[in-house]
């Protein structure tokens, strides 16, 4: 006998929609509050989604672009996570927190006696490469365990610089103690820092207040849908947001593949160089987008030792 689920009151329990086999990414307007999981979470219920994960996580206070990729998509993430982003960031000068942000408890406080030309003139200190320390409050981790989780218990841990490069550092406006600033950066780059360390060399300290992810790699958002926005469609309207699943890759090099030769690479077999025409400016480094003649997405091959060699493929059909 079948059992059904049933509510504390003995009703039948509403029956949750069959997930669906569904490839393509969003691109999700997170909005402040809420953590990237929990958002990914609400992103794989209304889609009803099988499979789904999101290209870098952005912290439970900041909005903005947050890609995240359904079914075959999620295996190309890792192209977002290495790309640049771009964030519009507001900090607060004169006051410094625990943890860099809104969030965190105030620290230490002292008088701003600076102009927006002082201001200017710092942040030109870090344009470029910079050595940039993580927070503490980070999921960084540290033998196995987050970094956050030892800054939540009291203890401070020695984290070694890395090289992160600012591609461009703008100020956009200033009123009073609250800065406006746009930031491009590499991978890797923690924007709640950045504006410690400027307020630092300010000699009046700072921490952010808002933080907003514009760009991701060649993605904006600009294109994005916020989830009450989804939460108000139909299930055929929320599809026809999806973008295809190389939009995460749109950034490397193509090359188109007579049917025969997508076959054999589906099969992981490996395609000899000289039966195939070359991109124009010939076979790059590092990965290559394959397509079939009709525009059709194979997934992501490499050219090396006289063959392409698939790398990583999407899966047709059910």
């Amino acid at each position: 006998m079948r059992c059904v689920p049933r509510t504390t009151e003995g009703s039948p329990a509403p029956l949750r929609p069959p997930r669906r086999r569904l490839d393509g990414v969003l691109l999700l307007d997170k909005p402040a509050g809420l953590s990237s999981n929990q958002c990914l979470g609400a992103v794989k219920r209304l889609f009803a989604a099988q499979k789904a994960g999101h290209t870098g996580t952005l912290d439970p206070f900041a909005t903005g672009l947050l890609p995240i990729a359904l079914g075959e998509a999620t295996k190309f993430s890792q192209g977002l996570l290495d790309a640049d982003k771009t964030y519009l960031a507001t900090m607060r000068l004169g006051v410094t927190t625990r943890t860099g942000d809104i969030e965190g408890e105030v620290v230490s406080q002292a008088p701003v006696d600076v102009d927006a030309a002082g201001i200017a003139a710092a942040m030109a200190r870090f344009r470029g490469p910079i050595m940039q320390v993580p927070p503490m409050y980070s999921a960084l981790k540290r033998d196995g365990k987050p970094l956050y989780e030892y800054a939540r218990a009291g203890i401070e841990l020695e984290r070694a610089a890395r090289r992160v490069i600012i591609h461009a550092l703008d100020l956009v406006d200033v009123a009073g103690t609250q800065v406006v600033f746009r930031v491009c950066c590499s991978k890797g780059t923690y924007v709640r820092t950045l504006a410690e360390d400027i307020g630092h060399a300010l000699g009046c300290g700072a921490h952010l207040t808002a933080l907003r992810r514009e760009r991701a790699g060649l993605l904006d958002v600009g294109r994005a849908h916020s989830i009450e926005a989804l939460e108000g469609m139909n299930q055929q309207a929320r599809d026809l947001c999806l973008l295809p699943a190389d939009a995460l890759i749109a950034d490397l090099p193509r090359i188109g593949l007579p049917d025969a030769d997508a076959a054999r690479l589906r099969q992981g077999q490996r395609i000899a160089l000289a039966r195939i025409a070359a991109p124009s400016g010939g076979y790059p480094d590092g990965p290559i987008r394959a397509y079939v003649a009709d525009g059709g997405f194979i997934g992501l091959v490499e050219a090396r030792d006289g063959a392409l060699r698939p790398l990583r493929l999407v899966v047709t059909g059910a």
